[in-house]
């Protein structure tokens, strides 16, 4: 099971941390990622990062702006969120699967078997 959190209203320019708690399954052999879908927008990968390595991929639209982690211990993944635009304003979700994926599937959302419910970022012009 996967639970987002952090989402919320910002101004533009703002930041925003949101995090994605994974229960029942130890997070450190899972490429975990985070979602976005916006109003009359395709479903879109915004960040990824990979099990043993923890290598990192970003949108084009994110890159520079946001950074993904994770913490194996306490199974969470992280994105913080700086440099806010319009534009953000989607609902973001974290995904899981068990296996590293590789470069070219981490943002592919037909490449995760597992979904959080999604959280809120509006962030205002």
């Amino acid at each position: 099971q996967l639970q987002a959190s952090g989402g919320g209203l910002v101004q533009t320019g703002g930041s925003l941390r949101l995090s994605c708690a994974a229960s029942g399954f130890t997070s450190d052999y899972y490429t975990m990622a985070w979602f976005r879908s916006a109003p009359g927008k395709e479903r879109e990968g915004v960040s990824c990062i990979r099990t043993w390595n923890r290598s990192t991929f970003y949108a084009n639209s994110v890159k520079g702006r946001f950074t993904i982690s994770r913490d194996n211990a306490k199974n969470l993944v992280y994105l913080q969120m700086n440099s806010l635009k319009a534009e953000d304003t989607a609902v973001y979700y974290c995904a899981a699967v068990p296996r590293n994926l590789i470069v070219s599937a981490c943002l592919g959302e037909e490449s995760y078997d597992y979904w959080g419910q999604g959280t809120l970022v509006t962030v205002s012009s």
